[in-house]
């Protein structure tokens, strides 16, 4: 565990890319087989299952140090951060007390909480809390409260392992996706020796794209280019191999039992498919609205009316397996050709899978005008392609671009603040915003990027001056300051005081020309909904 701690402290306390590596190499030069199992899940994003809820875990660390819960939540306040308030409350602990377990017992220990009723997890806890030491501790709390990140990217986590070992990085990008178990799966296996074709449901890596930021003469000529729009569902990969299907999400989750409409697919595509689109809501051949969409996303039982309100199909804009054949080499224009053929060979997939349209255009101009006018067909904008990429590992700068349309926005007013998490625990940085409903400001939503680190010190001290109410980590300020809230979407929902729910909310700027009576109404912004 103390191995695993130091190299977490060496990650957080570095933005360099070749420090981050030389950390994670050492780690792994020194680790036993099942800890580097454990870091890889956990860096992956496999972490331990939620048990212990935050009240529960809060109400016996305030037990545990001693102290009043409510000094305790003051100090939370303080802090922001849980996990780390917890670890610097609670006493340091004897060095002859400590227990030296590994991370994969201190994970399997955590995942044993399933079993227990709430007094033994309560034991459990306190024991732990008794025999690590300060910073054990807070790793063993971000684990327990399920609040685990690290700064460290997939793409990154890939170029370590890579130099670690004698593959290439795509071939450990390919190894780190799909279903394999930390348990059951040795270093060896899944990293150096082990056939990524082996399991059948493996997806292939995403290739992505950068924001367009260049002119258009660095395009070169329109002709080389493929141009198609960019829906708003998610991202997926749909593989049929071994007479099977499997779906999976862009966040690398197997998401097919909560679309059985799609299980056709199945009976349809040829064994070795792997083919790359966007699962959207889609009914009388039109997209559907996100929010839509949302409604199914996480539902366990999906019923026939939930299927007609929102059926769904694959918008596929590439393929990247063929007959078993990883064909992601090949130019754009030759997978375009095989897609189209496959698509059209198998016309029982019409209804499940539709081509994504190659949109005409003979100058740039004339696309850019395609573009401002794609919100009329719910896209967020347009994708570029070069017709001679290939389809490669994450992003690779000039070969994919996207270009989405201006953001929708809104002048709002600030209203709540708290702080953030991390290295911006003592720093307000996430905030709540309002817009004027008759003559009552209502909350409309929550952003907490755009802002550099020079305004959001600046805007944590005028909210520190200008606090008027606090509620836990929360504290409600003077409604003076106007911002002007981007957002992709919007829609109706009840659960907003607002009446209304946006995508994607992000400080575009401080509006310091307006006053607060110059912020928007509901009634203005719910007109957005029919641009």
């Amino acid at each position: 565990m103390q191995e695993f701690v130091e190299l977490f402290i060496s990650l957080d306390q570095t933005t360099k890319t070749n420090q981050k590596i030389d950390a994670i190499i050492s780690f792994l030069e020194e680790a036993k087989d099942e800890d580097k199992m454990a870091m890889l899940a956990l860096f992956c994003g496999r972490r331990p299952k939620r048990y212990i809820n935050t009240t529960l875990l809060k109400t016996w660390a305030a037990e545990f140090a001693q102290l009043p819960y409510w000094l305790f939540d003051e100090c939370h306040t303080i802090v922001g951060d849980l996990s780390e308030t917890i670890a610097l409350l609670i006493p340091e602990n004897d060095t002859n007390n400590a227990v030296k377990k590994s991370l994969f017992e201190w994970v399997q220990y955590i995942k044993n909480y399933k079993n227990l009723t709430e007094h033994e997890r309560k034991e459990a806890v306190y024991y732990a809390w008794s025999h690590l030491s300060k910073n054990e501790k807070f790793i063993f709390n971000k684990l327990t409260s399920g609040a685990f990140r690290v700064g460290v990217s997939q793409t990154l986590l890939a170029k370590a392992i890579a130099k670690f070992s004698s593959k290439t990085q795509d071939e450990i990008s390919f190894a780190l996706t799909g279903n394999w178990d930390e348990n059951s799966t040795t270093f060896e296996e899944l990293i150096l020796k082990k056939d990524p074709n082996a399991d059948a449901s493996k997806p292939y890596p995403f290739c992505l794209a950068y924001a367009l930021d260049i002119g258009f003469g660095e395009l070169g000529k329109p002709e080389d280019w493929i141009a198609e729009y960019k829906w708003d569902g998610i991202r997926c990969q749909i593989i049929k191999r071994n007479e099977d299907l499997f779906i999976w999400s862009r966040g690398e989750e197997l998401i097919t039992n909560n679309f059985p409409d799609l299980q056709p697919l199945k009976e349809i595509l040829p064994n070795g498919t792997v083919i790359d689109g966007e699962l959207v809501g889609y009914k009388n051949n039109s997209v559907l609205p996100f929010n839509v969409l949302q409604q199914r996303i996480s539902r366990k039982n999906i019923t026939a009316k939930i299927k007609d309100t929102c059926p769904v199909a694959i918008i596929t804009y590439d393929i990247l397996e063929l007959y078993n054949e990883d064909i992601r080499e090949k130019p754009l224009s030759e997978r375009r050709k095989e897609l189209e053929r496959l698509l059209n060979e198998n016309e029982a997939s019409t209804g499940y899978i539709v081509l994504s349209e190659s949109l005409k255009f003979e100058d740039w101009t004339q696309l850019q005008e395609i573009r401002e006018k794609s919100r009329e067909v719910l896209a967020e904008g347009l994708m570029i392609k070069s017709k001679e990429s290939g389809y490669h590992t994450g992003r690779k700068r000039g070969d994919w671009w996207k270009w989405k349309v201006n953001p929708m926005t809104a002048d709002c007013v600030l209203l709540y603040a708290q702080r953030g998490s991390g290295r911006r625990a003592n720093l307000y940085t996430d905030y709540t915003f309002a817009l004027w409903e008759g003559d009552k400001l209502v909350t409309f939503a929550k952003a907490y990027s755009g802002l550099t680190d020079k305004e959001i010190a600046e805007l944590d001290k005028w909210i520190r001056k200008n606090t008027i109410d606090r509620f836990g980590p929360v504290c409600t300020v003077k409604p003076e300051l106007v911002f002007e809230i981007g957002f992709e979407g919007i829609s109706e929902s009840k659960r907003h005081k607002s009446g209304l729910a946006v995508r994607f909310p992000r400080i575009l700027r401080q509006r310091f020309d307006k006053t607060i009576k110059d912020a928007d109404s509901v009634e203005n912004v719910r007109k957005l909904m029919v641009i």
